[in-house]
Formats: C-alpha cells, structure tokens, sequence
C-alpha cells in the first residue's frame, strides 16, 4: 500500500498536485483533520478491496497545532509497519503568495478581521512547520504553472518505483532568487559566460553553438565533475535514511546557459545509471520537465541502480 500525505503553504497548489493525484489513479480526501489519519490508514489497510492501495491524504492549516504536531510521529510509525508512506510539501515564496491571493481573492483559512493576509502567511508557515520538516518532497511552486506541477507529480511521484531513489537536476538563475526546494544548491557563475559572446546571448545552454562554446573550456567539465561526483557520495546517504526524493539545482546569473547546459550533463550521466532522474530549467520560457532518455547501464551503475531497490 502507498500512502501519500500531501500539505503546503495555502495558495501553493496543494489542490492541483492532489487533482492530479486523482488522474493517476489515487484514491484522494482532502481536509481531514490529522487526528483522524490514524484511524483512517487503519480502515483502509484492513480493507480487502483494491481502492485504497493507492491513497493521496490532504492536510492543511484548518488543523490545530496539536493535530499538526502529531503527524511526524505517525508517519515514522507508518514507515516502521512497512507502508510506503511519503510526505509531499507545496510551498512559495511570500510575494507569489501575496499576488496569487489578489488575482483569485480568495481568502487565506487564517486571515480573520484582526489577522491581515501576510500575518495569516506567517502563522501557518509556523503551524505547518512539523509537517514541511519530515517531508520527502518539497516542491517550490513560485515559479511553476499549473501544467509544471503537474508535470512534477507525474515524473517524480508516479514514475517513482518504491525503493527507488527519484533525482532532479534544476537549473536557475540566481538574479530571481535561490529555489527553495532544493537539497543542494551549486554555483557556476565563475565559468566563462555565453551572455559575453554576441552570437550566443540570445540561445541557451541547450543550443549546439553554446554547447560548443562551453565544451572549450576545461573549468566547466571540471565543474560537472565536481558536481556529479559530490553527488554520487550523498545517493548511499539518502538510501541509508531511506529518502525517497534528491533535489539539486545549478544556478548561473540569468538561469539561461551554463546552469542549463551542465543540468543536462548531470542528467544524462545520471539516467545511465538510475531509473528515476529528471531535469527542469525554471530560467527558460515555456521550458517543461523532461526525463533524460537512458543510456545502457555499466557494471557500475547497475550495482548502484540495484542498490536503490
């Protein structure tokens, strides 16, 4: 059975990641009070029926701090019985909240005549803090349309097998800020920069002249490098304390050529050696998450690979 916990900041998307869900065949409740989670998972497990083997559970701030505070405790318990259970958390950057607040005027579940809008942001924030901290996944959605999040929740939840390890390469532009779903954050702004070059400011690190352009320049292999290498250190670290999700991002100063160029590196190397890897460039227009076909493995990444099961 596979239990999905799905929460976030209010206005984040947590009703377009659980529709989502749904298309995919998961048995979804939205609002239930979290002292009611365990009784519920009970229900369901004792079922012979094949309806809740796949179940997708909304939590939001219409709980109490104490309801909220007990879910860590009943997720650990329900990893410990052999559940695949997941913790999947929406968030956003405070601005993009406060903008997506104004166009649909709706009103936040903590906002009341004496709490304005951006104290009510503050106080669920602090509330939901016990869930966002054991989460498997953490998506920051400030960036994302609605297709993009639902392109994440097909490519990183449904295509993820249970055991295996899902990775995501994300590459970004620093001058619109640091992602906030990642696990580790890498830096290229010290390679050679396409912007300079004339003829290339206009394409992006997925274009064969900037590739070209990159690929002379002996910092920048040594950067994916460094970077892939520092990575494959944390997969047995992630395996050990059984996580099921790794976000890294590569930022540069526009998010347009070198973060996307060695994002598609990391990825490429990487699918040749696990089932789940995907790669996103929030700095490019209309960009979609995609999936880096997968080369035929080596001895080495079948050992790894296998190691995910």
């Amino acid at each position: 059975m596979r239990i999905i916990i799905l929460s976030g900041l209010s206005g984040s998307g947590k009703s377009v990641a659980l529709h989502m869900l749904e298309d995919l065949g998961f048995y979804c409740i939205d609002n239930i009070p979290a002292a009611l989670l365990k009784p519920f998972v009970s229900y369901t497990v004792r079922r012979p029926e094949t309806t809740y083997e796949r179940t997708a559970i909304g939590l939001d701030a219409r709980n109490t701090a104490a309801e909220v505070a007990s879910v860590p405790q009943l997720v650990d318990e329900l990893k410990r019985s052999g559940l695949q259970c997941e913790v999947i958390f929406l968030v956003a950057a405070e601005d993009e909240l406060l903008r997506r607040f104004a166009e649909t005027r709706r009103k936040h579940p903590m906002s009341r005549s004496d709490v304005g809008l951006r104290e009510a942001m503050t106080m669920e924030r602090a509330l939901l803090e016990p869930i966002a901290s054991v989460a498997d996944l953490l998506i920051d959605t400030s960036r994302l349309s609605v297709h993009a999040l639902r392109d994440i929740i097909h490519a990183r939840v449904e295509q993820r097998s249970a055991g295996r390890l899902s990775i995501s390469f994300e590459s970004f532009g620093f001058k619109r800020g640091i992602p906030g779903d990642a696990d580790f954050v890498f830096d290229a702004r010290a390679l050679p920069n396409p912007y300079w070059e004339p003829g290339l400011r206009n394409l992006t690190g997925r274009d064969p002249e900037v590739i070209r352009f990159l690929e002379t320049h002996t910092k920048v292999a040594t950067l994916v490098a460094d970077i892939a290498r520092f990575v494959r250190g944390r997969v047995p670290e992630y395996q050990a304390s059984n996580r099921g999700y790794l976000t890294v991002a590569v930022g540069c100063t526009g998010g347009q050529h070198r973060s996307v160029y060695i994002v598609d590196r990391l990825a490429e190397q990487f699918a040749a050696e696990f089932r789940n890897v995907t790669a996103r460039h929030s700095g490019l227009p209309g960009a979609k998450l995609f999936q880096p076909p997968p080369r035929a493995p080596s001895g080495a990444g079948v050992a790894q690979d296998a190691a995910t099961e």
